[in-house]
């Protein structure tokens, strides 16, 4: 039971990003790049920002999921979703940052707090929730957190 509430939890997750997030980089590849290039000129840039965006999405999410390097995986999705927030969340730039009523603003603020909370997420994997995995991090940044290894019999009281 265990196995699979570790493997529900890290679904929930990645599943923002795989499949649905590189699938419509894929399916609406030009829309993205439009979106990319409203944030950073030259368009080239913004072109490489999403191919780069699409492999952190894949390959991260397969490793939150399956285990391997988990843990350096959750830190860099942690980091995308940081700096997804900053470039493309950018709530404070907009006129119309309203607390009631239509506001374009307060959408953009949700969106990006929601980014926010994410990151914590996947930061609570890559550190632990007391931190304990910050010195292991620091000296192992490959290793795994072994999501899915079955506990002992002692482990488990």
């Amino acid at each position: 039971m265990t196995t699979l509430i570790a493997f529900a939890v890290r679904l929930c997750l990645v599943g923002l990003f795989m499949p649905f997030s590189a699938l419509d980089k894929v399916l609406n590849f030009p829309a993205a790049v439009d979106q990319a290039a409203s944030a950073v000129r030259p368009r080239a840039l913004a072109v490489v920002l999403i191919l780069g965006g699409f492999s952190i999405e894949l390959a991260m999410s397969l490793a939150v999921l399956t285990g391997v390097a988990d843990r350096l995986a959750a830190l860099v999705l942690g980091g995308y979703c940081i700096v997804t927030a900053l470039l493309w969340k950018q709530f404070w730039r907009t006129p119309d940052f309203r607390l009631r009523g239509p506001s374009q603003g307060r959408e953009l603020f949700w969106d990006f707090m929601k980014n926010l909370s994410v990151a914590g997420g996947f930061l609570l994997l890559a550190f632990g929730v007391d931190g304990s995995g910050v010195p292991l991090m620091a000296h192992h940044p490959l290793a795994s957190s072994h999501p899915y290894a079955l506990l002992s019999a002692g482990a488990r009281q």
